[in-house]
């Protein structure tokens, strides 16, 4: 089977090598933020003359090429669509996948002859490959240190303790559905309350499931994804109730819980306190300025809801990109989501006649920035090293991802779960996945 996901970056300009130059959004990370085994890559990548692409793949090919050759077909790289650095772009110069959280979750189970699968993106996306991984695969991160600052306020010794007091009050009542941006130990909770995994393409789909079985949610970690579900699904703004800030210790009691217990009561959908910082800065006053100038607006449902409801659609970065990919000649859009999904999306467009520009570009607005800041973490540095280590069989394990790690994304510390807790969690989050995989399946058919 084809390793590209069927809706990855496959209309990509080939004229890659000819572009004047790669624009790297983030600046160049400095020396002491690579591992030591990754310094002398970093160190050469950093001496280069130029960001030129004929320089930086001659750098790549000498360690990327001999990988490919050694791994041969067992070899899978994959990145996801927020990546910057233009590793969306070396990803698929190499024969990689590009791909929402969704499909790359699915692409070690679909493709059980990658034994070797290298992902340029964020702990928890890795992580999600490695829960559906057979025994004989090994899931490799660039860079251990990308995370994600929606899921660092969502860690397990956070959100099981509240779990545990809402299981307490509502029993077989409430279940959790995990968005795909937790960790393995946040999904197994969902697949202990029979609950789900979902994604923000499918949010819809899981939440009404569990809505249709008469269930109180405990939706993790994103309060922005829940709140635009739930109105999505018509849930009365007075059965959503949001918890409070994750970076202080919760309470569930008639002081800290906003309207008390009886609000909590009264909530069928339970919102975790998280957030993400890339979407957030989307307003409405953004959107009507576009609107006003005659451009289609899209944003990502990780926005406000405020936003969302101004806008003219809101989806996954599938449905985004789908959306400028399939546009006729002399659209316009106007999309909020992360800064270098736009940019690629504004490339592309450009080569069909449409016209897109990042929402928080108004006048006056210091908001757009470069996006995903944790993302653009993994780097072509990250790339060659990665791969010539392990060529070499001198990977590092700490960039070996095993179901139930988890990383400190500042000291990049690692807690590793023992084989037994592994494989319990492995049977819990693997439940919760799957449970979404079959609702996907069966609203498909």
């Amino acid at each position: 089977m084809s390793t590209t996901p069927d809706h990855s970056l496959t209309q990509i300009d080939r004229s890659f090598r000819l572009e004047p130059t790669i624009p790297l959004c983030q600046t160049d990370l400095p020396l002491d933020w690579y591992q030591d085994e990754f310094k002398p890559y970093a160190e050469e990548f950093l001496a280069l003359p130029d960001r030129d692409p004929a320089t930086v793949l001659a750098y790549l090919d000498r360690y990327i090429i001999p990988a490919m050759d050694h791994f041969g077909d067992s070899l899978l790289l994959l990145a996801h669509f927020y990546m910057g650095g233009e590793i969306v772009k070396l990803i698929e110069h190499y024969g990689g996948g590009v791909a929402d959280s969704y499909k790359l979750a699915l692409m070690a189970r679909e493709s059980p002859e990658k034994k070797v699968i290298v992902e340029s993106a964020v702990h928890f996306m890795a992580e999600a490959i490695a829960i559906l991984a057979n025994d004989d695969q090994q899931v490799w991160i660039t860079n251990p240190k990308a995370g994600c600052t929606m899921e660092m306020l969502a860690k397990d010794d956070a959100v099981e303790p509240v779990a545990d007091q809402l299981l307490e009050r509502y029993g077989d009542e409430l279940t959790v559905i995990a968005y795909m941006n937790t960790s393995g130990r946040i999904k197994a909770i969902a697949g202990r309350t029979n609950g789900a995994v979902c994604t923000s393409s499918n949010a819809h789909l899981v939440m009404r499931w569990a809505l249709d079985q008469g269930k109180r949610i405990l939706f993790v970690p994103d309060q922005h994804l829940g709140r635009n579900t739930a109105a999505k699904l018509g849930v009365p703004e007075d059965q959503v109730l949001t918890l409070p800030d994750p970076r202080g210790p919760i309470r569930l009691d008639d002081s800290e819980i906003d309207g008390g217990l009886a609000a909590l009561d009264r909530a069928k959908v339970i919102l975790w306190g998280s957030f993400c910082g890339v979407h957030t800065i989307f307003t409405p006053e953004m959107v009507g300025y576009w609107k006003s100038r005659g451009r289609t607006v899209l944003v990502h449902p990780e926005s406000p809801l405020e936003t969302v409801l101004e806008s003219d659609g809101s989806g996954s970065t599938d449905y985004l990109w789908r959306a400028v990919m399939e546009a006729p000649s002399g659209s316009s859009f106007a999309i909020g989501t992360e800064g270098h999904f736009v940019r690629n999306a504004r490339e592309q467009g450009a080569l069909r006649g449409v016209d897109v520009v990042h929402l928080a570009e108004i006048p006056g607005s210091v908001s757009a920035g470069c996006g995903c800041a944790t993302m653009s973490r993994n780097d072509p540095p990250h790339l060659a090293g990665m791969l010539d280590l392990l060529r070499k069989g001198e990977a590092p394990e700490i960039n070996r991802v095993l179901a139930g790690d988890s990383i400190d994304e500042t000291t990049m510390r690692r807690d590793r779960l023992d084989a037994g807790e592994r494989a319990e969690l492995i049977v819990q989050s693997k439940r919760s996945l799957e449970q979404m995989i079959s609702i996907v399946e069966q609203s498909q058919s």
